[in-house]
């Protein structure tokens, strides 16, 4: 048991003292707060449970959860064995959810990347030593067992048969108390809570091949017959451990990621003192305000302001972006991007929770802790298949009784054995999680895996225009002269506009000055004037401003729904800047994607109607403007009431109501916390050709998702009959159900390895 899990044991009989989980520092690491209408100050926290095998382990998990008083609710999910839990911190503790689950029978830690590591070792490690020690003792047993097979007859005396049967029993005892306990294990805790689990059916043609056996081996002729079935024992359960283990490498795997991301915040810091001096500190014990030194190679470990330095920042993580971006002072740097190039000093704005790496990081925890629909499907029939199982098995052992009594103990092994539906329980999760896995990595994080099958299915997509096909700022894109050419050339204007728009932040004056380079120009008495301008006094004692039309003393024409601004001096207009906004460079080929796809677009915009049907007519969309929330939400409900499937992209507080309303929803991750609170998924991206390649994605993990319940469904067709009938030895069945299994987590992995384009390899 790891450290924190051995810390949050306690003692038994009343309730043990609060344990390092439950300090707030370290429950920050894996707990998200918020508030509750009433009052209360409710926790979200994250876990890793070890020891869960099938959907039957994870529902004893959640009911071992929600029994605790305080827990609100409670969300397991096999497939990445990731537990959420909803509770209220007045009433319970994180250590308390750790002693529930262990006294489940499984193992919880934090949801940490130091956490989900030791776990994942201890995990493998115990695997193969189980599969190690079956698969030794299955060789040792099968030479015992082959004279028996190879001797002709009275070439091997009953005493000799004998001793050999009772040196394979003994040799088995390591495989039924070491090697087969997982199975005897989940088949007990299905038990206690009084439901059949997918172990149980193994578990029992386990334990009935074993009693038949020792029957056979110590009292020959007697009620279980002579034959032994010590050799399919132990080859059964090494097949079944082996495709345990194989599985379970392959959602390791992809476990890493989340790991190896959540790695990218160094422990600690390098915080500069009022005096000047630089002291290391803990990265949780940073505050807004703190200026802190970032060595070269080392996580920014907080989101805030380039101060001094240039380098350039890897945020593969947060935006998808795989080539280095440019740091200069001046410009943000966010939490969990690796510093590349130089030492830089930074002042820290954001920390913990409220960092856009946090929110990420969260993302990905809640969605690999969904259980979709279809795998709510899934597991519904998987209980009425194990009653269908134990009644074949029953009625199989009453027809061999009778036709041939010394296979029918054989015949019930291989009935139980073959027919758990690991495959059916495996078919849903592990598709969409690698789905999700694959979309994360192309910039999409979803909250909700039954966003996948949303996606895959959606008809109308209504997209917002303003910093979703459109990016958050202004370009300019033309200068007019408002005075004769020989008062002043055209590239000294642009540059004397570069120069006072420098000393704003107004989105006008921030487009200006990248439009055109900067003169040198010594400004005295600079000043703004809000809602006006910028004016300033130059070396010769010219008063410019930039700014309003009628503030700087010009006249322009407004026939067009674009921005303007003026350049004058001493009152003479000399120019006028026109700005407008800049589609996204992927936009046009995005939405041309979608439509070949059969996807209707439409852009709902609330800027006037003759700005929208401008950027929609160079789109080739249908486009609505001048609308408000509630006209954008009655556009979704109609779509919906014709009986399409909508999915809504957008990024403004106005757009929250209409992604609640949405059948999926995505938002820019550069739109505002509201938008990204309320939708399905969020493009950190901000790319909209990653739109399409989830679209791509989600149909092909629809597939194979279809794929994987007709393969299990076809497997059991064939399987169940030839166990019927006597013609599929134990060890075969072992192995059938194993690769069965196999088959559905390797199919599913493909779409973790699908090529940049978006195909499936």
């Amino acid at each position: 048991m790891s450290t924190l899990a051995q810390a949050a044991a306690g003692s038994a009989g009343h309730r043990p003292r609060p344990t390092v989980v439950d300090d707030p520092v370290e429950l920050d690491t894996f707990t998200r707060w918020s508030g509750a209408d009433d009052g209360r100050r409710l926790a979200e926290s994250s876990l890793r449970i070890g020891g869960m095998h099938c959907a039957a382990c994870a529902t004893t998990v959640e009911q071992a959860l929600r029994r605790l008083p305080g827990v609100i609710d409670a969300s397991v999910s096999a497939a990445s064995q990731c537990a959420t839990v909803r509770w209220d911190a007045a009433l319970t503790r994180a250590s308390e959810l750790v002693r529930a689950v262990g006294a489940a029978g499984y193992e919880a830690v934090p949801d940490t990347a130091a956490g989900a590591r030791a776990l994942r070792h201890k995990e493998a490690r115990t695997a193969l030593w189980r599969l190690f020690v079956a698969a030794f003792c299955g060789m040792q047993i099968m030479m015992l067992a082959t004279p028996s097979y190879v001797s002709g007859p009275g070439e091997l005396s009953a005493e000799h048969k004998q001793l050999l049967d009772w040196g394979s029993w003994l040799i088995t005892l390591p495989v039924l108390w070491f090697s087969a306990v997982p199975f005897f294990a989940g088949a007990w805790r299905a038990l206690k809570q009084r439901r059949i689990g997918m172990d149980v059916p193994v578990a029992l043609g386990i334990a009935v091949a074993f009693v038949a056996s020792s029957g056979a081996a110590f009292d020959p002729g007697g009620l279980f017959g002579s034959e032994v079935y010590f050799d399919s024992l132990a080859m059964f359960v090494s097949f079944l451990l082996g495709g345990r283990y194989l599985e379970m490498r392959s959602r390791h795997r992809a476990e890493q990621s989340l790991d190896e991301a959540s790695c990218r915040l160094p422990e600690t810091a390098l915080r500069l003192a009022a005096d000047g001096r630089v002291e290391e500190v803990s990265a949780r014990r940073l505050q807004a305000g703190d200026r802190v030194r970032i060595p070269v190679g080392q996580g920014f470990p907080a989101d805030g302001v380039l101060l001094d330095g240039c380098t350039e920042a890897d945020e593969a993580l947060l935006s998808g972006e795989s080539r280095p971006v440019p740091k200069n002072p001046g410009d943000p740097v966010v939490a969990g991007s690796l510093n590349l190039q130089s030492p830089v000093l930074m002042r820290v704005e954001r920390v913990g929770a409220d960092t856009r790496y946090e929110a990420i990081v969260a993302l990905m925890r809640a969605a690999r802790s969904q259980r979709p629909a279809m795998l709510a499907s899934a597991d519904r029939w998987a209980a009425p298949f194990l009653w269908v199982v134990l009644l074949l098995a029953a009625g199989a052992a009453a027809v061999w009784s009778v036709i041939e009594p010394s296979r029918a103990v054989w015949v019930v092994v291989s009935v139980l054995i073959v027919t758990c539906p690991c495959a059916l329980s495996l078919a849903a999760p592990s598709a969409l999680l690698s789905a999700a896995g694959a979309m994360g990595r192309r910039g999409l994080l979803l909250r909700r895996l039954d966003a996948i099958q949303g996606l895959a299915r959606v008809q109308t997509l209504f997209i917002d225009k303003t910093g979703t096909l459109t990016e958050g700022g202004l370009h300019c894109v033309a200068m007019r002269r408002l005075a004769p050419a020989d008062v002043q050339e055209a590239h000294e204007l642009q540059s004397i506009a570069a120069s006072l728009a420098a000393w704003s932040q107004h989105p006008v004056a921030k487009a200006v000055r990248e439009a055109f380079d900067a003169a040198d120009v010594a400004w005295r008495q600079l000043a703004e004037v809000p809602g006006k301008g910028l004016e300033g006094i130059d070396a010769a004692g010219r008063r410019w401003r930039l700014g309003a039309a009628a503030w700087a003393g010009a006249s322009v024409a407004q026939r067009e729904p674009v921005v303007h601004t003026c350049l004058s001096r001493d009152g003479l207009a000399l120019a006028c800047f026109i700005f407008d906004e800049r589609l996204r460079a992927d936009a046009a080929q995005a939405v041309q994607a979608l439509q070949r796809d059969g996807v209707r677009v439409v852009l709902l915009s609330g800027d006037d109607e003759q700005r929208a049907q401008r950027v929609a007519s160079a789109l080739g969309v249908a486009a609505s403007g001048a609308m408000a929330p509630e006209d954008k939400l009655a556009a979704v409900q109609a779509a919906q009431a014709r009986g399409e499937v909508v999915a809504m992209l957008g990024d403004g507080i106005n757009d929250a109501p209409v992604l609640v309303q949405a059948d999926v929803s995505f938002a820019m991750g550069e739109g505002a916390l509201v938008a990204r609170a309320q939708a399905d998924g969020v493009l950190v991206s901000n790319r909209l050709g990653d739109i399409v390649a989830a679209r791509s994605k989600a149909k092909q993990a629809l597939r194979v998702v279809r794929q994987n319940f007709a393969w299990a469904a076809a497997y059991n067709a064939a399987c169940v009959p030839l166990a019927l009938a006597g013609w599929l030895p134990p060890w075969a069945a072992g192995l059938g159900m194993a690769c069965s299994s196999l088959f559905v987590v390797l199919n599913s992995t493909r779409l973790s390895i699908g090529a940049a384009d978006g195909t499936v390899v």
